[in-house]
């Protein structure tokens, strides 16, 4: 009778496998334990111990700062607004700001608006009706044209002159209305000057970077002198 050798059990080494996430497994065979980390602890453990999304740079491009995106809110001759009341529509209307600063208001009759801001003129409208006439006045002006605003475009564009400004009007459009570059206009080395706290101010802009959307479209001010010079490349 033939004699075969005794068939000896094969055993698979058993792996005791750390979770840095603060929990320890039991022990587990060493393919089965791989496989377990690699599809489902893996990603456990990087929520577990990161538990925040990455961190993904801010979208889009840095603010103008604030002294430049502040536009002249001041109001002035020829310049037209409305004024609403709130539940009174005889005191709502359209005016436009006389040679002498002032508009005439139902009831209250003349009032000195030339240098105020909306808010301002808000302001006043409502005192004097809640002095004479109403308890409570709501009192809400929206600009409708800045006849009063200019901004001044010169150097090489098809038309320099002098334009009427409008509120967030932006160095594009301001460029746009002169008729555009000439053929030497130096696009890159755009000026801008403007008066800041009764100091001028000079702003370098480059417009091809506007173009290709690496730089903000400057928002421009009243009385904004824009100068584009003359290249010869």
């Amino acid at each position: 009778m033939t004699s075969f050798p005794t068939a000896h059990p094969i055993v698979i080494r058993e792996r005791t496998v750390p979770i840095h996430s603060g929990c320890r497994m039991n022990r587990l065979p060493l393919h089965t334990g791989l496989l377990f980390v690699m599809l489902v602890l893996i990603p456990l453990m990087a929520s577990c111990v990161y538990g925040k999304k990455a961190h993904t740079p801010a979208q889009g491009l840095a603010a103008t700062p604030p002294d430049i995106l502040k536009s002249a809110a001041t109001l002035g001759q020829d310049d037209v607004f409305e004024v609403r009341v709130f539940g009174e529509k005889e005191l709502s209307n359209i005016y436009r700001i006389s040679d002498r600063g002032t508009i005439s208001f139902p009831l209250i009759g003349e009032v000195k608006v030339d240098g105020l801001t909306p808010s301002q003129i808000e302001a006043t409208i409502q005192s004097r009706l809640e002095k004479d006439f109403l308890n409570q006045a709501f009192v809400s002006v929206f600009v409708k044209e800045f006849n009063s605003k200019k901004i001044f475009v010169f150097g090489q564009v098809q038309k320099p002159g002098t334009f009427r400004y409008e509120e967030n009007m932006t160095i594009i459009q301001a460029i746009t209305l002169a008729g555009g570059f000439t053929k030497t206009a130096g696009k890159n080395s755009v000026s801008v000057t403007r008066l800041v706290e009764q100091q001028e101010r000079r702003i370098d802009v480059e417009i091809e970077q506007i173009w290709k959307g690496k730089a903000p479209n400057l928002v421009l001010q009243a009385g904004d002198i824009i100068f584009i010079p003359e290249t010869l490349f």
